[in-house]
């Protein structure tokens, strides 16, 4: 009996950490009730990155990646599953809304790339399904986030 309790726990999907409607931060970070969360596995233009459009033209690709995460939540209930806190105390989640997962979401539609030094093979399927389609960042030219935060800093 006590085993089949236990097996039986360990078949239950765990309970979010957190839940609620979210406030967008940025392309990759969310506020929900009180509380930053850092979107597990991805990396989206900082606000301030501008980006290529593919007639060549400089769009803030930052500022756009937010408003389509915005756009995609809103007023839907985000649920988060902590997996780690990041260097600044923030929460490191897995989101999803609706079932669907918010970071493969993102990938997917070109509004960020996979944080490969995090996700291992997480969002693998979904950045290559991006990049042939020429999903949102990937129909023109950018600097990876990753780096241009690097270059904004002086190379720290």
């Amino acid at each position: 009996m006590i085993l089949v309790l236990v097996l039986l726990a360990a078949c239950t999907p765990a309970a979010p950490t957190v839940m609620g409607r979210a406030s967008v931060i940025d392309g990759d970070t969310l506020e929900i009730h009180d509380q930053r969360i850092r979107l597990w596995g991805v990396d989206a233009p900082e606000g301030r990155q501008s980006c290529d459009a593919a007639d060549g033209a400089v769009y803030a690709c930052g500022r756009l990646s937010a408003n389509r995460l915005d756009q995609h939540l809103q007023d839907k209930t985000v649920a988060c599953f902590e997996e780690d806190t990041d260097r600044y105390g923030r929460m490191v989640a897995r989101c999803e809304v609706d079932g669907e997962d918010v970071g493969a979401w993102l990938v997917r539609h070109g509004h960020a790339v996979r944080y490969a030094r995090y996700a291992g093979t997480a969002y693998l399927a979904e950045e290559a399904a991006a990049k042939q389609d020429g999903a949102g960042l990937w129909s023109g030219r950018f600097t990876n986030p990753e780096d241009w935060r690097r270059a904004q800093s002086g190379g720290r």
